[in-house]
């Protein structure tokens, strides 16, 4: 695949996780919050001191981004000012 975002955007794939209430009940598809994180697939040109790398995961806003399909895969372009940080091991 090749795409590349224009702009100050980011092309992410959004990281799943399993969901587990604290009785260790495991919570189905229907009842989960949306993601917050997701690995960075590809960056367009970040010119306002923000900068994210090709395989960092972020943390972004709530109800941000932009929903496309790709070659059968789900990703999300999000905005700049919607990445809210990188998250470091």
């Amino acid at each position: 695949m090749k795409f590349k975002p224009l702009g100050e955007r980011a092309l992410v794939r959004v990281v799943e996780r399993e969901e587990k209430t604290a009785s260790g009940i495991v919570l189905p598809d229907t009842a989960k919050e949306r993601p917050q994180t997701a690995e960075v697939v590809a960056v367009g040109e970040f010119e306002n001191g923000k900068k994210v790398n090709q395989g960092d995961v972020v943390v972004f806003a709530k109800y941000s981004g932009t929903e496309i399909t790709l070659e059968g895969e789900d990703y999300m372009i999000l905005d700049a000012d919607d990445i809210l940080g990188v998250v470091e091991d």
